[in-house]
């Protein structure tokens, strides 16, 4: 759709080749941010500390999606459990259709860590007891769906509507938990231990840490630690101390990309992305097949959006070629090693190759590890996420092409939470501008469509948490952080 544009930036990045890089780029532009830190002591209020003996009863949940959302359910899990001086049995994780993966919360996650960590604030245990396995919790009342939880529902609806099946039963199970629990208002104590479950409880399995530490070292050419963030999600696999060979020249850096434009995404998106009516039909045959309530509300609409009216909105998944523009606006050159989150791309190389010819340094996962090194993982989709999650969040920049999905909200938190206060920079384009700069692809100038992208890059100058907003995406608050004066 932007060839012009397109023309122009390949003709722009190979005139700056030779230049070096604006110091900027891999900086995040907030000097206000190195005024927050993390608060390594997360412990709650003394008198929301429940001796084991006064729990109401326990807490069974099952957490559907994939990695990223069933990272949330934990955390609200925790959450509520506490709200209701319960205990949490360790969390199941649903199998999906979707993901395919049967993975369970032990084959992520260390768990007698995240005991560890949260036996102060919550009781937590492996199992339930025997006596309470073998009961039909639907027979007795004791299930509570989606169905039966708003979204982001208030604390004061699990006070009146679970605590008493709780009480009554002594076991809730908690089925296809995700975010059945709001952000705001919310206790301060609460508000602090979904933070300090997200942040501190929830540490990768060992042979996750350590081949994502054999990922991170062939994409820096770097095999020590850089700051609090590595050690936190590689642990003893990362390197203390630096080589006397690698203190000879800087690590490499790298810029990672969370490329949302797998094919549910776009087909939910109700966008179209200019591949005409087979695109329409293979999109339109995959909500048939994976999301039939989203055909169902359509049906019921009296009026649907357009493609080219949601594009003007912001609602449309960045294209690949779209992304290209962007990165290339911003000001990263042709060189730029880039680590591409995920691969499964719809449209493929084809749609690919308007980055790819901007961009030739990108790589995926599958590219730096081999299939032999892959093949423990292989089957298992959540955990190779959790590759890319790493990838992402120990990136020198991080990129992120749709605010909206999970993968970018935790690893943005992430590099806030742990970041060293400006030295971990994402870049956010907001999709209503861009969309306004892209619709005068015929007629702006290269440097005009630059000045534009990097203003709209850099606008967004708060660096607080909003009232409402995600505490996992903005953990700069009180209840996450502490801050200088």
């Amino acid at each position: 759709m932007y060839n012009r544009l397109h023309g122009l930036a390949s003709i722009a990045l190979e005139e700056k080749e030779l230049a070096g890089d604006p110091l900027d780029l891999w900086e995040e532009p907030y000097p206000q941010a190195s005024r927050w830190k993390p608060c390594v002591d997360m412990t709650t209020s003394k008198d929301t500390r429940k001796p084991k003996e006064s729990s109401n009863g326990f807490i069974l949940v099952s957490a559907n999606g994939g990695l990223n959302q069933q990272r949330v359910a934990v955390c609200n899990a925790v959450a509520v459990t506490a709200l209701l001086n319960a205990t949490l049995v360790i969390p199941k994780f649903l199998f999906s259709n979707v993901w395919k993966d049967p993975s369970q919360f032990g084959d992520i996650y260390q768990e007698q860590h995240f005991i560890n960590i949260l036996k102060n604030e919550v009781n937590i245990v492996k199992e339930l007891p025997p006596h309470l396995k073998s009961l039909d919790f639907e027979a007795i009342g004791s299930l509570v769906t989606d169905a039966d939880l708003v979204k982001e529902a208030k604390p004061g609806l699990y006070i009146d509507r679970v605590l008493p099946i709780l009480k009554r039963n002594g076991v809730v199970h908690l089925l296809g938990f995700a975010n059945r629990l709001g952000f705001d208002p919310l206790p301060f104590e609460l508000q602090r231990l979904r933070c300090k479950c997200n942040f501190h409880s929830l540490k990768f399995v060992p042979k996750i840490q350590q081949l994502g530490t054999l990922l991170i070292r062939r994409i820096r050419k770097h095999n020590s630690a850089r700051n609090a963030l590595d050690k936190k999600l590689l642990g003893k696999f990362i390197s203390n101390t630096t080589s006397q060979e690698e203190a000879a020249e800087d690590p490499s850096k790298y810029l990672a990309l969370h490329l949302r434009f797998e094919i549910d995404m776009i087909s939910y998106s109700m966008c179209e992305f200019g591949g005409g009516e087979k695109e329409r039909k293979e999109l339109q045959a995959y909500r048939n097949s994976h999301f039939p309530l989203l055909n169902q509300r359509l049906k019921k609409s009296n009026y649907v959006p357009s493609s080219k009216e949601l594009r003007k909105l912001g609602k449309c998944p960045l294209t690949p070629e779209e992304a290209a523009l962007v990165l290339a606006g911003i000001g990263f050159k042709r060189r730029t090693f880039i680590y591409l989150a995920g691969s499964r791309i719809y449209g493929g190389e084809s749609r690919m190759n308007p980055l790819t010819s901007l961009y030739p340094n990108m790589v995926t996962k599958e590219d730096l590890l081999t299939p032999t090194e892959l093949a423990p993982f292989r089957n298992f989709s959540s955990q190779m996420a959790a590759l890319d999650f790493m990838a992402c969040a120990t990136a020198d920049v991080f990129a992120i092409t749709d605010s909206g999905s999970q993968l970018s909200s935790l690893v943005s938190g992430l590099r806030k939470y742990y970041g060293g206060g400006g030295r971990a920079p994402i870049l956010r384009p907001d999709k209503r501008r861009l969309a306004e700069i892209l619709a005068k692809n015929g007629t702006i100038s290269w440097r005009g469509f630059e000045d534009r992208i990097r203003k709209m890059m850099t606008d967004d100058g708060r660096r607080e948490r909003f009232f409402g907003e995600s505490i996992y995406r903005e953990p700069r608050c009180q209840e996450c952080m502490c801050k200088k004066k």
